[in-house]
């Protein structure tokens, strides 16, 4: 049975991952280790795993994550009163397959996007 996934993505330096994760989107540490190559972060229900790749080039990174949540208009609120950069491709929108979404583009290029079903609203 399968209980949960942690997508790993790539960064290239640990502490402006860290720093953005955490001081700006407002996640945690995980872990009872600090490895100087690998980071691990959580909020409510999700975790993300960072693996150090230095040499990535921003604009060849395609590492993307889709995370659900229950309140997307919140959710976006809270970001933009946070002045948290939103992907200028990625404002708030419904989409032709049912999900209210939006999305984020970490220092490192990785693309978060977040999605609530139609359904749910």
């Amino acid at each position: 049975m399968l209980l949960s996934i942690q997508p790993k993505l790539p960064m290239r330096n640990k502490t402006v991952t860290k720093n953005y994760y955490i001081d700006i989107l407002g996640f945690k540490e995980v872990g009872d280790k600090d490895y100087s190559e690998y980071l691990m972060v959580e909020k409510d229900h999700i975790e993300i795993h960072f693996f150090l790749f230095e040499t990535i080039n921003p604009k060849e990174n395609y590492g993307q994550v889709y995370i659900r949540t229950q309140d997307i208009d919140n959710l976006y609120q809270s970001f933009l009163k946070n002045k948290i950069a939103i992907h200028p491709n990625g404002k708030l929108a419904v989409k032709p397959w049912k999900q209210k979404e939006f999305s984020l583009l970490d220092p490192d290029n990785n693309l978060l996007t977040f999605g609530q079903s139609l359904h749910e609203i």
